[in-house]
């Protein structure tokens, strides 16, 4: 079971653990997929990829009754600079945890490696404007990052949709605290983002952060003014967004 607060707009669910917490997620993701499958023909979904999915996407792939023929699948940010093939790459992690295991009609991937990434960027944005976005899978990072769009580069009313950005030292390290890198001189510094107004024009959001290392973000994100000094607090203004977190990354809330 788990306990729900409303903060604005935002609905906020509380679990006692990562685990349940990917469990209730997902269910409340697959009854809204079902729905909206029985009212559109095709679905457009963008996934996060990180730690703090997998137990989200482990829970969606055993849901049932989804008919994912119908759903095409992007992602919303990616690494410029790693070779196609490593580990680290998004598109690789979304593949490993999710992609590999449901019969999607389409994955869009953003390349990192591409020999122009201004292009690369206008083309992803273009695809954007053709399949607009039903659905947003995300998280939030230590430094309240939505995407990579980390406070130094966050723009609420961002004119583009898909972007450059560098990464600030916080967003590196939690790649490092992670498990995905070993040094912080490893984490690339530069990515593909989709913007803030990219993320927030889809129909709804879920948003999964779980972990003791999130609890000042969820803190901040609950707590402080709209703002983009905390670019997760702009959750708190959508229209059907539902943050979902546990035990540990709710320990700074008041009880």
């Amino acid at each position: 079971m788990s306990k729900a607060l409303h903060v604005d707009t935002l609905t906020v669910r509380i679990s006692e653990n990562r685990a349940m917490l990917g469990t209730d997620a997902a269910k409340l993701a697959a009854q809204t997929l079902r729905q909206l499958l029985s009212e559109k023909n095709i679905l457009n979904i963008v996934f996060a990829a990180a730690p703090s999915q997998n137990e989200f996407l482990a829970a969606l792939v055993k849901e049932r009754n989804i008919d994912w023929q119908r759903i095409r699948a992007f992602h919303m940010d990616e690494y410029i600079g790693l070779p196609a093939s490593a580990p680290q790459r998004f598109g690789n992690y979304l593949k490993t945890h999710f992609f590999n295991f449901v019969p999607l009609r389409e994955v869009h991937f953003l390349r990192g490696e591409a020999p122009d990434i201004e292009t690369e960027c206008r083309r992803y944005a273009e695809l954007l404007v053709r399949y607009t976005v039903d659905i947003v899978f995300l998280g939030i990072g230590e430094n309240t990052h939505l995407a990579f769009n980390d406070p130094h580069m966050a723009k609420f009313n961002d004119p583009q949709m898909v972007k450059v950005v560098d990464l600030d030292e916080a967003c590196r390290q939690q790649q490092v605290n992670d498990g995905c890198f070993k040094l912080l001189e490893d984490v690339p510094k530069n990515a593909i983002t989709l913007t803030i107004p990219a993320l927030m024009k889809a129909d709804h959001l879920f948003c999964m952060v779980p972990g003791k290392t999130k609890a000042k973000a969820i803190y901040q994100t609950i707590n402080s003014d709209i703002s983009e000094q905390y670019p997760s607090t702009i959750l708190r203004t959508h229209p059907s967004a539902v943050l979902f977190i546990d035990r540990d990354s709710a320990e700074l809330l008041s009880q």
